[in-house]
């Protein structure tokens, strides 16, 4: 299942690897997607910066507020930065909860306050939750399996399973358990792209966009109980993402109108 989404996933994965990252300075590239992933990431959750309102952020800082943003949209997207930065620069821990857990404490750190008071950042739920149309389940149950899950996931990273199959299957239990009190999404990306990255793989940058797929995506893991839709899924936002960029690349590779 999925040979040929993984067939022209790896073609335009290698065009991408010689023709784009080996082209630039690694630190370049990754804060080229941090600006890139965050703007999304925390999109995909309503926040409304577009990708030069978090460039500009990621240079600034929060001594310059974008015109028309909150200062809590301001902050939501500096601890992301954190969270960004602790997760690409610890590609070599352990896949556990350590991780987990301290991922999650710097994506909620200075917001949690104002959505859960009382909730303590990179700590789990202690009580049941519900989102849009969605009821969790009981908590203490969901909660209890996160060690597995964890676990297992860290075992099948050394196995022969497709990265992207196993990122995207991670992903929809991720979610599905919803452990935490805020912050599960943005949480639940930045793993998966833990695995990607530990394999040697380009990041899976989902577009506000693409967030009305991805929803369906997640919601058919809950009602379906498969996650064949989400990892399709992956592979085309990754496929997508690769394969434009080289055509921008392409395009602005040549003159064009501006020969003399």
């Amino acid at each position: 299942m999925f040979e040929q989404e993984i067939e022209r996933y790896e073609q335009v994965r290698r065009a991408y690897e010689t023709q784009i990252k080996a082209k630039m300075s690694p630190q370049d590239y990754m804060d080229w997607h941090e600006v890139l992933f965050s703007c999304h990431s925390c999109g995909i959750e309503g926040n409304t910066f577009t990708v030069d309102d978090t460039r500009i952020l990621k240079e600034q800082g929060l001594s310059m507020v974008p015109v028309g943003h909150s200062l809590l949209e301001c902050t939501e997207m500096a601890d992301h930065f954190r969270a960004f930065r602790y997760v690409t620069t610890h590609l070599e821990a352990p896949f556990d909860e350590t991780l987990l857990r301290e991922t999650n404490r710097l994506v909620t750190e200075n917001t949690l306050a104002y959505r859960a008071p009382g909730a303590v950042p990179g700590e789990y739920t202690t009580e049941d939750m519900a989102a849009g149309d969605t009821v969790f389940g009981d908590h203490e149950t969901l909660v209890a399996r996160v060690p597995s899950l964890m676990a297992s996931t860290a075992q099948a990273i050394t196995g022969n399973l497709h990265p992207m199959i196993l990122a995207a299957r991670f992903h929809g239990y991720f979610e599905y358990l919803h452990p935490f009190r805020d912050g599960n999404g943005r949480t639940g990306r930045l793993l998966s792209n833990w695995i990607l990255m530990h394999t040697g793989h380009p990041m899976v940058i989902i577009e506000v966009k693409d967030r009305g797929a991805y929803i369906n995506a997640l919601r058919q893991v809950r009602t379906e109980g498969t996650d064949e839709h989400l990892i399709a899924f992956f592979f085309r936002v990754a496929t997508e993402r690769l394969e434009g960029e080289l055509a921008q690349k392409r395009k602005n590779t040549h003159l064009g109108l501006f020969l003399f």
